[in-house]
């Protein structure tokens, strides 16, 4: 649409804040009723720059079973936000937050996952966490699914490699939007849903002794079954609160071409269309072409129920949610030199972006590149619900943190966010990671810090727990009373 007016800054009412997942911060794994979940069975990394979080087998779920301590898993502790979190919301207000990205654990409300009646303790503790948030003016924005679920429903039916897990979710979907009717206006159905590629991270099936097709062809399949279980959500919601909103959530790893041969250019275009196959499904309600030759070539066969295109039509997303770390490149040669980095090995090094301390390429300007091609694709409202720095913050002796690195990255991402607005992009809020230190989720780390408040723990779980504002804290607090105007 045609108009003379240019956006100049951030719109009234844009939605500041941060986001965190349940199996980072909450801790409190076996309180109060709550079942194991998946991210509790895997072990810390023993090397930052590896990823560990698919390192899962059928022996090693078995051995975190049997074993009723948090030491090998971190997650288990997180920062015990459970019994933090009335200190840690009354800090994100004293910040301004608008909003609080937060997840609910899917295994406290029903601990097998397949259970016939919900666990009223787990529902309690979030009733009061989201009572916490309204007190001060803050709005929960509740992920459903945040690379969890029941351990119980990887081990009866390998997660989401059984359909059978659509009608388990469906049960503790229609639980929440019923029991938070009136009191979450924004829900998103799976985190990063695109991850589930990556195996047991998002199917939370174990299939690491199968061949590569065979992976394929299982993580491809569990993907169509969140697709189905996240557009009966959005029917849910819908029927049972029409003013909530509810919105899909991809992990976008925006990528170039490595030169401008067309070869270099094309592989980069199927890289990109593979990473938005989640989102085209998702706001378009329709699997897109070019993925049929996709699983043509890969040996992957979709099976789907007769109404299943009917329901993933009808279930289409209210808005796109989505993370924004870093930007590779993609080059046609099979001659690549890879570089470190523990989201980034398959890609080459960018000479033109710095890196972070675990290797992740620093790219402001994606981020505006992103968000235009986000508009131009989709012509929904966009909501980052994840972006920031994860560093090796160090408390001085008069327990401050001068987290000037932070500051800068996270000033370089607001002014393209602001440029992106300019364009005619519509954004609709900001919600950093973390917006206080928790376990890294890609290789349970304490050390790799992502908040404006830093947690005195470290990876072995020792410390006080006592929470520490850093530099970063005050600049924050000043960002959102601006509107996003000064950053300095």
């Amino acid at each position: 649409m045609y108009s003379k007016d240019v956006p100049t800054g951030f719109p009234k009412g844009f939605l500041w804040g941060g986001a965190t997942a349940a199996n980072q911060i909450e801790g409190a794994w076996n309180v109060d009723g709550k079942g194991l979940t998946t991210a509790e069975a895997v072990k810390k990394a023993q090397n930052h720059l590896v990823l560990s979080m698919n390192d899962v087998s059928k022996s090693s779920i078995e051995e975190a079973i049997a074993d009723q301590t948090d030491e090998m898993y971190p997650k288990r502790r997180g920062i015990d936000f459970y019994h933090h979190y009335k200190e840690d919301i009354k800090l994100f207000a004293e910040m301004g937050f608008k909003v609080f990205r937060i997840s609910i654990a899917w295994a406290r409300i029903f601990p097998n996952g397949n259970d016939a009646e919900p666990n009223e303790a787990g529902l309690k503790f979030y009733d009061n966490v989201f009572k916490e948030c309204h007190k001060y003016g803050i709005e929960p924005v509740v992920t459903i699914s945040h690379y969890e679920m029941p351990l119980n429903l990887t081990v009866q039916q390998n997660g989401w490699a059984s359909r059978k897990t659509i009608e388990d979710f469906t049960r503790y979907t229609k639980v929440l939007f019923n029991r938070y009717r009136g009191v979450v206006k924004y829900w998103m159905t799976f985190n990063e849903i695109n991850a589930i590629i990556g195996g047991y991270t998002g199917t939370g099936a174990v299939d690491n002794e199968l061949s590569l097709t065979e992976q394929g062809q299982l993580r491809y399949q569990a993907v169509h079954h969140q697709f189905v279980a996240s557009a009966m959500a959005v029917k849910q919601c819908h029927e049972i609160d029409p003013e909530a909103k509810i919105g899909c959530m991809l992990a976008r790893m925006q990528t170039y071409p490595k030169s401008s041969n067309p070869s270099d250019v094309r592989a980069a275009q199927l890289q990109d269309q593979l990473n938005l196959f989640f989102t085209d499904v998702q706001v378009r309600g329709a699997y897109p072409e070019y993925m049929n030759r996709y699983f043509k070539e890969n040996g992957i066969e979709i099976k789907m129920e007769p109404d299943d295109e009917k329901i993933i039509m009808a279930g289409k997303v209210d808005y796109l949610g989505f993370s924004y770390y870093m930007t590779s490149i993609t080059t046609a040669s099979e001659h690549v030199e890879k570089f470190t980095g523990n989201f980034v090995a398959g890609s080459e090094k960018n000479p033109y972006l710095e890196t972070s301390d675990w290797g992740w390429q620093i790219d402001p300007i994606g981020l505006r590149i992103t968000l235009n091609e986000f508009w131009d694709r989709y012509r929904v409202p966009l909501f980052i619900v994840e972006n920031g720095l994860g560093a090796e913050d160090k408390m001085t002796l008069d327990h401050k943190v001068h987290d000037t690195y932070r500051i800068a990255y996270l000033r370089k991402h607001i002014e393209q966010m602001r440029e992106a607005i300019k364009d005619g992009v519509k954004l609709m809020g900001y919600t950093t990671w973390g917006p206080i230190d928790l376990i890294s989720f890609s290789t349970s780390e304490m050390s790799k810090r992502y908040g404006f408040i830093y947690v005195d723990q470290d990876d072995e779980g020792n410390g006080s727990l006592k929470r520490y504002k850093k530099d970063s804290f005050y600049w924050y607090k000043k960002v959102i009373a601006s509107n996003g105007e000064d950053l300095d």
